[in-house]
């Protein structure tokens, strides 16, 4: 089963906050049933601790250890907010990369963010996509080794 689906994946959505922004990606894996709904208050207070802005705009907030019992199944969540939400003084975020796993399934979802961020066009075509299959498609696709 895929780590991403349809179902995880808002596009053209509007957000009052970093908060609400959060809370719409963690809604997306409480209703395709990746985790329960007390994860979202995790990934509420791990942004408290730190934050889980990335750059280029991009944030993936995620819960906390305490919280790996709320996990379902591992899953992301994707918002696209085309006006971003300022997530850090002067840094706004434009996609909003919800993660819940386990164990160390976040390793490889981590890995494969990472390679779509750094690069710019990549990450870009995300930040504009009008469907939502071409976001599917490219953080489901396998990592491949150099």
């Amino acid at each position: 089963m895929s780590i991403i689906s349809l179902a995880t994946v808002r596009l053209r959505a509007n957000a009052s906050d970093k908060q609400d922004a959060i809370c719409q990606a963690g809604e997306l894996l409480v209703q395709d049933g990746r985790v329960a709904p007390t994860y979202v208050q995790g990934m509420l207070a791990r942004e408290q601790t730190m934050s889980t802005y990335l750059g280029n705009g991009i944030a993936i907030p995620h819960g906390q250890h305490e919280n790996r019992a709320d996990v379902r199944r591992a899953g992301i969540s994707v918002v696209q907010i085309p006006e971003g939400v300022e997530w850090e003084s002067g840094e706004r975020a434009y996609l909003v990369i919800g993660i819940a796993a386990a164990a160390d399934e976040h390793l490889g979802v981590l890995a494969n963010l990472a390679e779509v961020i750094e690069d710019p066009d990549a990450a870009e075509q995300l930040l504009h996509a009008s469907d939502p299959m071409l976001i599917v498609e490219r953080l489901s696709r396998p990592r491949v080794e150099e």
